[in-house]
């Protein structure tokens, strides 16, 4: 390590001292300190990898980017060329730090960079995260967590020492980041639908293949398809569907219920339309908590179908509605509209997650990340399998996706699409 890199360590570590501000108002925390420049590295170039990147840029001022890694060379290219249009002085990268491969990931942590920003498919998530955390990194993680409960747990794993090595980790499950739902959760928070009920969340959207699935190249082998059309096969992306669209969804009902995590669930879907893919295109989500209250979920991922992203929080005395018109509302006895300029919560993400690193108190956002993470998991299990599912059989499940080591020479036997009543828990 050079007296540059030492230094910069040292300021990342003790710059907390004379920050301003705390997390609870990280908006503030812009005063802090600003005279080390923050270097980035992208693991995954796509257009959400480049996407944070050029979010990570806009958050700091001082930041640049100085290494990329993925497995294709199309999309590092066009991820390189993205970013250089958007700041081509804070780019700051040659040949020698542009990584191709499974060991891309390694190359990049060990590229002399202080924040990681992971943006592969959700299998790679946990891996990843190690690696980085063990390497005294700080950590933007994409969502979700991983896509299976092993991930879940080396996930959870990594999350604990990053708290004990003052490190950060943001989760891209961004909607706690948006300034009108914090300002709903204010209202409810301050009593204004009453004793929550039950909420429901619908993500009604259409169908992946216009971010994947386009036409396979002969050139390619089953596993680089596979992993270009990542959405479409279960041990990538854990089910598109329920855990990654679910996931955004359940992560904002685990916000409005104070996080605490549902005990079981119970959960119907399957695939309407046929694919290669094992996963399913449609599913409904029953979330039973201990105190009585119910969470539903809806997801559907279908072309020519009605489409809403929206959150129905239903209380004793109104209801708190987000996502059916241009802002929240709550009806009932305390009427509510959000009147306020929205701002683009994926960079307001950025923004606070950048200023708690100057702060020296950075995000953590691992462990809760690592739990909606496994509630979308636990509803996906107890659809394909058409059984009650607890959190303690989720949490502790056996199912490995994953496998353990992957080159381009590696067989993924892929087995039908899941069966309720015929597939198993495992």
């Amino acid at each position: 390590m050079n007296e540059a890199t030492s230094s910069r360590r040292d300021f990342l570590k003790t710059s907390g001292a004379t920050a301003l501000g705390a997390l609870a108002f990280p908006h503030i925390l812009s005063a802090a300190p600003n005279t080390q420049t923050l270097r980035i590295g992208l693991i995954g170039c796509g257009g959400r990898g480049t996407g944070a990147a050029k979010e990570a840029l806009n958050a700091d001022s001082n930041t640049a980017v100085v290494a990329l890694g993925d497995l294709f060379e199309d999309r590092l290219a066009q991820g390189l060329d993205a970013l250089r249009k958007h700041a081509p002085d804070r780019v700051r990268i040659d040949k020698a730090r542009c990584f191709l491969g499974f060991d891309a990931y390694r190359k990049v942590i060990a590229s002399d960079v202080d924040v990681v920003l992971l943006a592969t498919p959700p299998a790679f998530r946990p891996q990843y995260l190690k690696a980085a955390i063990e390497a005294g990194k700080h950590v933007f993680a994409e969502c979700t967590a991983g896509v299976d409960a092993p991930g879940i747990r080396s996930f959870l794993r990594s999350a604990e020492l990053a708290e004990s090595k003052r490190l950060g980790i943001l989760s891209g499950f961004c909607w706690r980041y948006d300034n009108s739902a914090r300002a709903a959760l204010e209202q409810i928070r301050a009593g204004a639908i009453g004793k929550i009920r039950a909420v429901y969340a619908t993500y009604h959207r259409q169908g992946f293949n216009k971010y994947y699935g386009k036409e396979r190249r002969p050139e390619w082998n089953d596993l680089q398809w596979q992993i270009r059309d990542w959405g479409d096969f279960l041990w990538l992306g854990g089910d598109f569907c329920i855990n990654l669209s679910g996931g955004h969804s359940v992560d904002k009902m685990a916000w409005w219920l104070n996080d605490v995590m549902p005990i079981k669930a119970v959960g119907v879907g399957g695939r309407q339309f046929p694919g290669e893919g094992d996963t399913f295109d449609h599913a409904q989500i029953n979330y039973e908590y201990a105190d009585g209250i119910r969470g539903f979920l809806g997801v559907r991922s279908q072309d020519g179908c009605h489409r809403e992203n929206a959150d129905y929080i239903i209380g004793a005395t109104g209801v708190c509605t987000i996502g059916r018109g241009p802002a929240p509302v709550i009806t009932g006895v305390n009427s509510w509209t959000f009147t306020g300029k929205r701002t683009r919560m994926h960079q307001v993400e950025h923004d606070e997650f950048f200023a708690s690193i100057r702060s020296g108190r950075p995000i953590n956002d691992g462990r809760r990340m690592a739990h909606t993470t496994l509630m979308a998991l636990m509803g996906r299990m107890a659809a394909y399998t058409g059984q009650e599912i607890t959190w303690e059989q989720a949490l502790n499940s056996k199912q490995q996706l994953v496998p353990d080591e992957l080159d381009w020479n590696t067989k993924i036997e892929l087995t039908p699409p899941p069966q309720p009543g015929q597939t198993k828990f495992v």
